[in-house]
């Protein structure tokens, strides 16, 4: 079991409100109801639980590998995870997502916690291979002492928040359906993890072609509120 610091730390970087950006994005869900995509409630829960199993599959992966890697403190093995992460993006929303919020947690988890393999890490002078927020975030939580599951738990649950936050802008939903929808869509964080646990970075993936046309379609849009 975590210690109380341990699961402390879990909820403050974890938290859906700390500070990395997230509010700017809606991970595609803006461009999906402009479409009629996602139009109620079923609709939406059913993209909420795609986007949070394709966070699995592919960032997910660079969170376990980053947690890894810093357990052994293997830089390289980290900046191999970023590469991989980064070279998945197909669209340049998705990109700018990943590596501004990427950027965003280690220079908050400077401010916070001081000198750390992250910081180390975000201060290399080969800038070809940027920083992302899953590699980042699995570093920071096993420097913490928090256990790879509950990395990939907070990963997911963040997933899920961002878009449910969103949500509330763009649909007529209110905070008590996204509440519901969460807490339907969590439970399935145990077989995404039993799911992914022994990938690697080879197997890194995420399918969704419908979801990158219309990521690349709002990345031309002329008004929009979000940047994702």
């Amino acid at each position: 079991m975590p210690s109380m610091a341990e699961a402390l730390r879990l909820l403050q970087f974890g938290d859906s409100v700390f500070p990395v950006g997230a509010f700017s994005f809606s991970n595609g869900l803006e461009m999906a109801v402009q479409h009629g995509t996602v139009h109620d409630r079923s609709s939406l829960q059913e993209y909420v639980r795609t986007i949070t199993r394709l966070a699995a599959t592919g960032d997910g992966v660079g969170v376990l590998v980053g947690h890894r890697g810093a357990a052994l403190g293997d830089l390289d093995q980290i900046r191999r995870a970023d590469e991989a992460v980064h070279l998945r993006k197909i669209n340049e929303e998705m990109r700018t997502m990943s590596v501004r919020m990427g950027r965003k947690l280690a220079e908050a988890a400077n401010r916070v916690i001081g000198e750390s393999l992250l910081k180390k890490r975000a201060s290399e002078s080969d800038n070809l291979v940027p920083v992302t927020y899953p590699v980042a975030l699995g570093v920071l939580f096993a420097e913490l002492g928090v256990d790879e599951q509950g990395a990939f738990a907070a990963h997911q649950y963040g997933a899920a928040s961002m878009v449910l936050s969103a949500a509330i802008r763009l649909l007529r939903v209110d905070h008590l359906d996204a509440q519901s929808i969460l807490f339907a869509v969590n439970e399935r964080v145990d077989d995404d993890y039993q799911d992914i646990r022994g990938a690697t970075l080879d197997d890194m993936q995420g399918f969704a072609p419908h979801l990158d046309i219309l990521a690349a379609a709002h990345q031309h849009a002329h008004v929009r509120m979000f940047m994702s």
